[in-house]
């Protein structure tokens, strides 16, 4: 019998569950995987709070390294007895064991741990097309980059470097900026202590920077606008304050012609031979050792409860990991 955490009302940490689950086998298209380590990700809670609408009840998580059990008909790029890992299935990657379609699964070198590939999947990727999909930008270049000692942006900061680009960071406090500046961060504004928008200006000449990564999105949201280039672009890629307010187009036009926009991760890997593109990038530099990703917290999968509580106080610093 496998065991998994699942919601069946949304709410805080207190609405997941630890139990007992059936697992049959693959059908048609799928396969049955056993993990052996499940990346915990603030995404995670946008599905127990109901911010992403889920059928209930629901399984919780979309990011897992592990081993293929066994494969259904209809698949072709993976076997029995391959180390894989994902993300952005269907929710139920907090489990030990699971039936998924086959399609999500990315095959995974002998040269990266499955903890390791846990946490860095969605992480990774979501870097990979942050940097090489959606700005054109050049060596010498400078952002801005909110929760630079997250999980994200650990690796971001590491993969800037080795493409040339200047790095400056947010984090809120004297601990995390150090982890931030050992990973490459050229600049950390500790944004408790100072003007996120008055420091960039001052570290641009009072130009501003062509593009803000930004995963905070209510509360940063007004600071990243102001610390845009003219006709610079700021790119929302998480809500971990909430959601940001609706765009106010004539502030766009007053504040610089600026852009604004929300990508998500699926659209980036949607089709399979980029997903494979952006993947080999991302684990050759892993496997090379020139990006280190920091696994900072693990837990037990039952103590999932516990980990959302940490995730949610800000207490995490680079990536989170359960291990089975």
């Amino acid at each position: 019998m496998a065991k998994a955490v699942r919601f069946y009302e949304t709410g805080g940490p207190e609405v997941m569950r630890w139990e007992a689950v059936e697992v049959g086998d693959p059908g048609p298209g799928e396969v049955r995987i056993r993990h052996e380590a499940v990346g915990l990700n603030f995404a995670d809670t946008y599905f127990r709070t109901g911010l992403y609408p889920a059928p209930l009840p629901a399984g919780m998580g979309v990011e897992a390294a592990g081993v293929v059990e066994a494969v259904g008909p209809d698949v072709a790029h993976v076997r029995e007895g391959d180390r894989v890992t994902y993300t952005g299935s269907p929710l139920g990657a907090y489990s030990t064991e699971r039936v998924m379609p086959a399609e999500h699964l990315i095959p995974l070198p002998d040269a990266i741990g499955f903890d390791t590939a846990a946490a860095m999947t969605m992480r990774g990727l979501t870097t990979a097309y942050l940097l090489r999909r959606i700005h054109p930008l050049k060596a010498g270049d400078t952002v801005l980059l909110h929760a630079a000692a997250g999980g994200v942006g650990l690796i971001f900061t590491q993969w800037a470097k080795l493409l040339g680009i200047n790095v400056i960071g947010t984090v809120s406090s004297e601990e995390k900026a150090e982890t931030a500046r050992a990973h490459g961060c050229d600049h950390v504004v500790i944004y408790t202590q100072e003007d996120v928008a008055q420091r960039v200006r001052e570290l641009t000449d009072g130009a501003g920077v062509p593009v803000v990564y930004d995963s905070i999105g209510k509360t940063t949201y007004p600071t990243s606008l102001d610390s845009l280039a003219r006709r610079g672009l700021l790119v929302c890629f998480g809500t971990a304050s909430g959601p940001i307010p609706p765009i106010d187009a004539m502030q766009l036009a007053v504040k610089g012609s600026l852009f604004v926009t929300r990508p998500a991760l699926a659209d980036y890997i949607a089709d399979p031979a980029e997903r494979a593109e952006l993947a080999g990038e991302l684990f050759s530099h892993v496997a090379t050792g020139k990006i280190a990703i920091e696994i900072n917290q693990r837990y037990a999968l039952e103590d999932a409860v516990r980990a959302h509580h940490d995730l949610e106080a800000g207490r995490s610093i680079g990536s989170s990991v359960f291990t089975l």
